[in-house]
């Protein structure tokens, strides 16, 4: 039967590394889980410094947020996500993050990420400037699994 040949997956957060999300930025961490290059899809963690803000960007795909930890907001939007909200984006919708200051403690803000498509960085004129999608996310995290002597992960594999 079909479905018998369907397989699941899971993976331990403990068993894969935070990456630096170059060339945008050193302290902005991303931990992949999965890089789909069937459906386009990537789901991974992001770590954000609980100050700073990230460049505006556009989607091609659906997106969904769900924050961990900390507080942040779009530019352009008057809602604050804290811990406990999800976030849905449309396709094609633009933005701007902003990690906000905590409200104390000073933690990280950390978002589970469920991204369809690209990521497409632009400048004021809406021109896009660089793209990010499955691709360059399994390019960065092999590069950086070979600097730092870790076997990687197929994290494009469906079983």
């Amino acid at each position: 039967m079909l479905f018998e040949q369907i397989h699941t997956t899971c993976l331990n957060d403990a068993d894969l590394p935070w990456v630096p999300f170059t060339p945008y930025s050193e302290r902005v961490l991303v931990k992949y889980f999965k890089l789909d290059p069937i459906r386009g899809e990537v789901v991974a963690l992001i770590k954000a410094p609980a100050k700073g803000q990230m460049p505006r960007h556009r989607h091609t795909g659906t997106v969904i947020v769900y924050t961990v930890a900390g507080s942040w907001k779009y530019r352009e939007h008057e809602w604050v996500a804290r811990p406990g909200s999800v976030v849905y984006e449309t396709a094609g919708s633009s933005h701007t993050p902003e990690a906000l200051p905590p409200d104390s403690g000073g933690a990280d803000i950390v978002t589970l990420n469920i991204i369809q498509g690209e990521l497409l960085f632009v400048d004021d004129s809406d021109r896009v400037l660089a793209a990010e999608n499955w691709k360059s996310g399994w390019d960065r995290y092999a590069a950086f699994c070979h600097a730092n002597g870790i076997a990687p992960k197929d994290l494009t594999a469906f079983g």
